[in-house]
């Protein structure tokens, strides 16, 4: 009996969640030959580690908003991190709303994936203004790749400076760099031994693990919380690698006549409609097929290529993503524009010429006009 009660307090290294020995499918299961390994990890974690294969299990959505909403309770740093890549797919919406009056500081992770002549000061000055759109209140605004080890002197810099001697709760979707920027933290702040699962796949860390740090207060690394309304969530985990980058984004740029359409890969259209011959950058994954096409072929091209010629997800695949919405965006001459679809990338729209666009994407996904980022 005192065995089984050990068993129910155990909880994994790698995702926090409670170990179980029951049942294979369910979060948390370790086989009972297992129990007695250091450090202790699920079965699930542990495959993801040696094999890079996650199973999949899933947290509900409500679980993920009531673990949020406990943090304006606390006395506590926010770093909220997000993906440069899929800034606004990865912003947790209505943030500030649930950090009450604590501090918030913005990491923007995966700043390696912009073209290398990018200017860091203009980026930043960009992100400054979107978080405001979006309600959220920062101290601070600090550029970074976890993975590749850029500016992340900074990072532990602002978290000292604003963290006060209190904890810190580290949130994010999924997706975005945050186990490999908590292991970062480990490694700079914690004398524990603690390896966090990290992997490329969607909803790994199932729930909040308790980091101890050096002076009595924690890094607390909440789940990733997922988004369906980004292309990463819903595309079949094959096509990850093509659809996420993994080294600088090198921008495409076409000379488009209107009643031209680009296909992306299976898994999303650009038409131009309506407008003078023009240019639009594309920033996608560099493994992206790209296909262009008249617009009155598009429909047919589409019905007899997709999964194929095309490019993305197999046929199979495809069957198991929402069918296209449309969406229909007209651009002002003058205006300086990125067409945003989360997940995906980005158009960029030349400033001199208007335009009328349609953009097809899975239903859910999505997709927005912005001011340029670039």
């Amino acid at each position: 009996m005192q065995h089984e009660k050990d068993k129910q307090q155990l909880s994994c290294a790698g995702c926090g969640v409670s170990i179980q020995t029951e049942k294979k499918e369910l979060p948390g299961f370790v086989p009972e030959s297992a129990l007695q390994k250091e450090p202790l990890i699920c079965q699930r974690c542990f495959r993801i580690k040696h094999y890079n294969e996650a199973s999949s299990v899933a947290l509900d959505q409500d679980d993920f908003l009531r673990l949020l909403s406990g943090i304006g309770n606390t006395q506590s740093l926010v770093v909220h991190i997000v993906d440069i890549f899929d800034f606004e797919g990865s912003m947790i919406s209505g943030l500030q709303r649930f950090v009450g009056n604590n501090p918030v500081l913005l990491v923007v992770n995966k700043v390696d994936l912009l073209p290398k002549s990018i200017n860091m000061n203009r980026i930043r000055n960009w992100v400054q203004r979107q978080a405001k759109e979006e309600g959220l209140r920062t101290v601070e605004v600090v550029l970074c790749s976890a993975k590749r080890n850029i500016g992340f002197e900074r990072v532990i810099e602002e978290i000292e400076k604003h963290r006060d001697g209190r904890d810190v709760y580290v949130v994010g979707a999924t997706n975005v760099g945050k186990s490999t920027l908590i292991n970062r933290l480990i490694h700079d702040y914690s004398d524990l031994e603690q390896e966090l699962t990290t992997s490329r796949y969607p909803g790994t860390t199932l729930d909040a693990v308790r980091i101890p740090l050096d002076d009595g207060k924690a890094i607390i690394d909440t789940p990733g919380i997922v988004y369906s309304s980004r292309m990463t969530e819903i595309v079949p985990r094959s096509f990850l690698g093509t659809l996420l980058p993994d080294k600088p984004i090198k921008p495409l740029v076409y000379q488009l006549n209107e009643g031209q359409t680009l296909f992306f890969g299976s898994i999303a259209r650009f038409d131009f409609v309506e407008g003078e011959r023009q240019s639009f950058t594309l920033y996608v994954a560099n493994g992206m097929n790209i296909h262009r096409t008249k617009l009155e072929r598009a429909d047919e091209l589409y019905a007899e290529h997709k999964g194929e010629l095309l490019g993305g997800p197999t046929l199979e695949e495809l069957e198991e993503i929402p069918g296209w919405t449309r969406h229909t965006i007209r651009i002002k001459r003058g205006s300086f524009s990125d067409i945003y679809i989360s997940g995906l990338g980005w158009i960029q729209v030349n400033r001199d010429s208007g335009a009328l666009v349609d953009v097809y994407a899975p239903k859910g996904i999505k997709v927005l006009q912005r001011d340029s980022m670039i």
